[in-house]
């Protein structure tokens, strides 16, 4: 494996399962990304690109339907040790959604690879603080377990980077963005400022991560001459339907680069969903 060739060691990176070492090498890839020549970055994986339908994890947290998950609650230590051990393996698959991105698109300009390493780099020092939060709490990511639901969306949109990019940091991600703010105020509200203060730092970088998705995006949709509101809303009807759902942090949306007639258009199509499951069925 040559030195240079970042795509190669991003898919290594994807592959360890140690979640600390992740976190580094995805850093120490995004340190070389910033000084690398645009064509060191985007030489291609050095063997065929295949699915990755398991990344690199730890043997814990078991993996089970989200309806199996403890309850995360705000006014016990123990509530809010399970709601950061899954903060920290949302993080965690953050990680690897990143890296696989990189490793998985042929054919995107150098900044591509450059901007989703930063991501990458990022969502493992999220990651790392979410740890060292559980390790004050006498706690450990893989305490509790966890669901594969995010993973599970990354494979359904592999083979295309406009699905990749309209789905997963768009909708997935930015999901995040609408509901983190609350949850921080029930954490001060129950004097545990430590966990609130780490998750707004995600929530202000995770901006930056949305827009990096929204950019790319747009990009790739103006590659092949597609309007790019209509197509997100098509693809949301083809691969979401029915789990569209607010409230929608619109000021955090608006700075991750959603406009605001797109922000309605899933205002819209989550009134459409719930007036058909209201609508009685009549045989």
């Amino acid at each position: 494996m040559s030195a240079t060739n970042l795509r190669t060691q991003a898919f290594a990176a994807l592959k360890t399962c140690d979640p600390t070492t992740k976190a580094q090498r995805a850093a120490q890839l995004y340190q070389q990304a910033r000084v690398l020549v645009d064509n060191h970055i985007t030489e291609a994986p050095s063997a065929p690109i295949a699915r990755v339908l398991d990344p690199g994890r730890p043997e814990n947290p078991p993996l089970v339907a989200p309806r199996d998950l403890p309850r995360r609650i705000t006014h016990t230590q123990a509530g809010r040790n399970i709601m950061a051990h899954a903060f920290a393996h949302i993080e965690f698959n953050a990680i690897n959604i990143a890296l696989d991105a990189v490793y998985r698109f042929d054919n995107m300009p150098a900044d591509f690879y450059r901007d989703w390493l930063r991501v990458a780099a990022e969502e493992g020092r999220h990651y790392q603080m979410l740890a060292d939060y559980l390790a004050e709490h006498d706690s450990y990511y893989g305490q509790y377990p966890a669901h594969d639901s995010l993973w599970e969306s990354v494979c359904r949109t592999d083979h295309d980077v406009l699905i990749r990019m309209a789905l997963v940091p768009r909708v997935l991600e930015a999901r995040g963005l609408d509901v983190t703010p609350a949850i921080a105020q029930k954490l001060r509200s129950n004097h545990d400022h430590s966990l609130a203060d780490i998750l707004g730092t995600i929530y202000d970088e995770e901006i930056g991560h949305v827009e990096i998705g929204t950019r790319w995006f747009r990009y790739c949709c103006s590659a092949r001459n597609l309007d790019a509101r209509t197509t997100f809303r098509s693809l949301l009807n083809e691969y979401m339907s029915g789990r569209i759902r607010g409230p929608y942090d619109e000021p955090g949306r608006l700075a991750a680069g959603f406009t605001q007639e797109e922000i309605d258009d899933l205002k819209i199509m989550e009134a459409e969903t719930l007036a058909r499951l209201e609508t009685p069925i009549i045989n």
